[in-house]
């Protein structure tokens, strides 16, 4: 009985033990913790809104959010917009030198640079740290099935879209994608600050 006592005791010294010294090495929470590297972005190389070529390899040494809209659209496009706009205030000075947004249309016959500039514009987008993408519909094609989103030109003229947003880090690698335009806009912004960070 006295053995049993013993290995008990014991027992429940290890376990406190344990315990306090539980949060000197317990993992932190998610929010903490490093994202994952996905892998390489997929490279590209479109034209802006203000006309000019624009290369994600441009963007090096910056956080960039890519995403995929059309100008045209009157439903999600303009909602994911607005909270990626939001976000942009909210990043403050490091909207611009430190992190991009770029938004790749996925309607490029329509989706001029000129158009683009009105769709930006209108909907707050800084054209500090924004760019909007055209191109060919192959160009435009290629990029999207890159990054693992989706297309398709409907005879109305709206078009059937994955909306994915991914971040790039500043070497270049992919470390998330939100799928939709509900995600929460505060794990976003603690992803960007996080990849500021590193």
């Amino acid at each position: 009985m006295a053995r049993i006592r013993r290995i008990l005791a014991r027992t429940c010294l290890l376990a406190a033990l344990a315990a306090a010294a539980a949060p000197a090495s317990a993992h932190k929470s998610p929010r903490d913790q490093r994202l994952p590297v996905i892998g390489a972005a997929p490279a590209f190389a479109l034209t802006t809104h203000t006309g000019e070529r624009l290369a994600l390899s441009d963007l090096r040494e910056r956080v960039v959010a890519v995403t995929f809209i059309y100008a045209t659209c009157r439903d999600s496009c303009p909602v994911l917009t607005r909270k990626l706009a939001a976000l942009q205030r909210r990043l403050g000075a490091d909207f611009g030198p430190r992190v991009r947004f770029v938004a790749i249309t996925v309607d490029p016959e329509v989706d001029t640079p000129e158009v683009l500039r009105g769709y930006a514009e209108t909907l707050g987008a800084d054209a500090r740290g924004w760019s909007f993408l055209t191109g060919t519909p192959d160009e435009i094609r290629t990029v999207v099935r890159a990054y693992g989103a989706f297309s398709r030109k409907n005879p109305s003229g709206d078009v059937d879209h994955l909306y994915l947003t991914s971040l790039v880090d500043r070497e270049g690698a992919m470390r998330v994608q939100y799928l939709g335009y509900r995600f929460d806009a505060e794990e976003m912004l603690r992803d960007l600050r996080g990849l500021l960070r590193e």
